[in-house]
């Protein structure tokens, strides 16, 4: 650190300041403060002798805090505070400054701020996302079609973690923003759920194609007709007859361990919600 410590006293209430010190290349806080109260007593005692303050550089003497005088600097020139000649005064057009100013892009700062507003999120998640380097990619997932929701879940998510793993930039994955909107999209139209969805974005990063191709090649997509969600269940009550017993006897809370089992026999894929609805129709207490 180098600094020089600029300090003048005036009588309380009076708008003039008074004639300034400068103390010259103070290299720490420490210092700064030493040198500060030092200039700051050697004024109000000379100030108070009815002496007059004459405008000087002083230098800082680290063994004891003192300053001594170094040269003094009576006029403006002294600063070499003096007009270029080969500058020549500019005053463009405030018509000119305001189309100028038009063009500019949007401050960090500002734009911050406004995407933190957009997407309800605290100023704490506003900085994880920067720290991840992730908002360029979470906005252009958004432009894509994609809630902010899901674009900062999986992006700030199973993505961040992958790029965690790999010692890798997040934005240096080979998944695309695109790619990660269409991800979302199958999650919330229903043709996946979480656990497949990452499924999906491992076949993307491998390089196995887009998230349909992958979907489809990789046989991910939800269980959700009838015909063999139904087969699931019936086997589910068949290879658990004291859980069915429960249901039919009123403990409906017991259904989510044969909604499991059916999880469990389709690898994941079934429709979690439809597969209680089936289990709950078939277990219903005879009336």
């Amino acid at each position: 650190m180098r600094c020089d410590v600029n300090l003048s006293l005036r009588p309380h209430g009076t708008e003039k300041f008074g004639t300034r010190s400068e103390t010259k290349n103070v290299n720490s806080l420490r210092s700064v403060e030493r040198a500060a109260r030092f200039e700051v007593q050697r004024h109000a005692a000379v100030l108070s002798g009815g002496g007059t303050i004459v405008q000087e550089t002083r230098h800082f003497h680290e063994e004891d805090g003192s300053t001594t005088s170094g040269r003094v600097k009576e006029e403006a020139e002294d600063y070499r505070y003096f007009p270029e000649p080969d500058l020549v005064p500019v005053a463009p057009a405030r018509d000119w400054v305001e189309e100028l100013r038009g063009r500019l892009p949007e401050l960090p700062r500002v734009r911050r701020n406004r995407l933190r507003e957009e997407w309800g999120i605290s100023e704490h998640e506003m900085q994880s996302v920067l720290n991840a380097g992730a908002v360029d990619a979470i906005v252009a997932t958004i432009d894509a079609g994609a809630t902010q929701a899901a674009a900062r879940k999986w992006w700030m998510g199973e993505l961040a973690r992958r790029a965690n793993e790999q010692g890798v930039d997040l934005v240096t994955l080979p998944i695309t923003p695109v790619q990660v909107a269409r991800v979302a999209e199958l999650v919330a139209d229903g043709s996946l759920n979480d656990k497949l969805a990452r499924q999906a974005i491992e076949g993307v990063l491998a390089g196995e194609g887009e998230p349909d191709a992958v979907v489809e090649s990789r046989g991910l997509k939800i269980v959700s007709d009838d015909g063999a969600l139904g087969k699931a269940v019936d086997d589910a009550i068949a290879d658990n007859p004291g859980v069915a017993d429960k249901i039919r006897g009123g403990k409906v809370a017991a259904a989510g361990a044969l909604v499991g089992a059916v999880m469990k026999a389709t690898r994941g894929q079934a429709d979690a919600g439809r597969a209680r609805e089936l289990i709950l129709e078939r277990l219903a207490p005879a009336e």
